[in-house]
């Protein structure tokens, strides 16, 4: 029987744009690979093939001026099978109203990213963001742990996430790759167990499979999520290693889709 799916973290970029911008991320990070060319078609033949209903596609504003163009892209993609995420960069000085702009134009939150924006998630400029997205109920996708382009810094670490979220404690804050890449060890003494949500993406591929089964296994059903970060990863191979950690039916259904409708319909009335 096909299950329902719902990738919750996918990337893409205008179809102008994405050769230029795929080679430059593949040289920033040598040793990773590209399974899609960036494009919202490649990625939409890709759910097909892998049984995949709807993606979150985050976008990344790694300078100010990105705010309108990556907003008025992702005002021309809202197509049934994607949930586009904009962003916004936080040393602009509209940030605010920014959000505010997104929210009045039906989108159901942001992808923020620590490494490619230059801040740590606990900073004080991002307090009031913070409080922000919270206070509009709007989710804040980011990306946590170290990445895989740049020199590990400890700009979103289990320990950071753990303080933001007590702090925020209604804020709709995802955390990436199994809580925070290649910092799970932090993860399993820090994170699981609380109200923090994980998505799955680009990181059962770097990982022991028994460390991933007990992360998940360990932490509340309802709040993991079921991402790739594609296209660095292959859709249809993460729905399969995460098959084969042979979860309770129901705690996988879940983290397929359960979990993602759900906050789908929090943020937004629109949503089918």
């Amino acid at each position: 029987m096909a299950r329902r799916i719902i990738d919750f973290h996918t990337h893409a970029f205008p179809d102008a744009l994405a050769p230029r911008a795929m080679k430059t991320l593949l040289e920033e990070a040598p040793g990773i690979q590209a399974y899609l060319d960036g494009t919202l078609g490649s990625l939409l033949a890709s759910m097909q093939k892998s049984g995949i209903e709807k993606s979150v596609v985050c976008c990344i504003a790694t300078r100010p001026e990105q705010f309108d163009p990556i907003l008025k892209w992702c005002r021309n993609s809202r197509y049934e099978q994607f949930v586009m995420l904009p962003s916004i960069h936080p040393s602009s000085s509209r940030a605010l109203e920014q959000i505010d702009q997104i929210k009045a134009e039906g989108f159901q939150g942001i992808k923020m990213h620590p490494f490619y924006q230059d801040f740590f998630i606990d900073e004080d400029r991002m307090l009031e963001i913070y409080d922000k997205l919270q206070r509009e109920n709007m989710l804040a996708v980011m990306h946590t742990g170290f990445d895989i382009a740049f020199p590990r810094t400890r700009r979103a670490d289990p320990e950071k996430i753990v303080r933001i979220s007590e702090m925020f404690p209604h804020l709709k804050l995802i955390t990436t790759h199994l809580g925070a890449w290649e910092q799970w060890k932090e993860v399993e003494q820090l994170m699981v167990g609380r109200p923090i949500y994980m998505g799955i993406s680009f990181a059962m591929e770097y990982m022991d499979i028994s460390q991933a089964r007990r992360i998940i296994m360990n932490h509340p059903a309802e709040y993991v999520l079921f991402g790739t970060d594609s296209p660095w990863t292959d859709q249809s191979q993460t729905a399969a290693l995460l098959a084969n950690l042979m979860l309770p039916e129901e705690k996988l259904n879940m983290i397929l889709h359960c979990n993602a409708e759900r906050l789908l319909r929090e943020t937004g009335s629109g949503y089918r």
